[in-house]
């Protein structure tokens, strides 16, 4: 079965590290224990039937009244084999981190930035992970769905 090779060698490799799979319409899917997510990232970008070689996309979603409370969601490419996957893994909102993946894949640098100054989520190791859309003094975390929707923040910047 070629369309499920990712999830087929995830299952043989990494049994205990795989909370599910699915497929979906040609995608796949795969949710992992968020410690061994490094690890399988990097064995998605390193073996040679796969070669993800392209983080496309890394963003998180909030699924408040659930715990784990936040699911951070990549999407990768193999540019060999023109095949996309996704790997999710799920964060609690009490401890609200996980591992970085830039030394993987340079493109997850600002990505990370996005989700940690939208979610308030913490990239462990991650090289120099400060907001990047919001100043540094703004109070919260917007896409956070418990965030007040009409909290007044100063506006900070340079005067024209």
């Amino acid at each position: 079965m070629e369309a499920n090779i990712t999830i087929n060698k995830l299952n043989s490799r990494f049994p205990e590290s795989i909370v599910e799979t699915h497929s979906y319409r040609g995608d796949d899917t795969a949710v992992v224990r968020k410690e061994d997510l490094l690890e399988i990232c990097q064995f998605l970008r390193d073996d040679k039937e796969l070669q993800y070689n392209f983080m496309m996309d890394l963003t998180a979603v909030d699924y408040l009244g659930r715990e784990p409370r936040f699911e951070v969601v990549y999407h990768l490419y193999s540019l060999t084999f023109n095949r996309r996957f996704r790997i999710k893994t799920r964060v609690s909102e009490a401890e609200c981190s996980v591992d970085s993946i830039v030394s993987l894949w340079v493109s997850a640098d600002w990505f990370e930035r996005e989700a940690y100054d939208m979610y308030g989520i913490i990239f462990k190791g991650h090289p120099e992970l400060r907001r990047i859309l919001l100043y540094e003094d703004f109070q919260g975390h917007p896409l956070r769905k418990d965030y007040p929707i009409k909290k007044r923040q100063p506006l900070i910047g340079p005067t024209c």
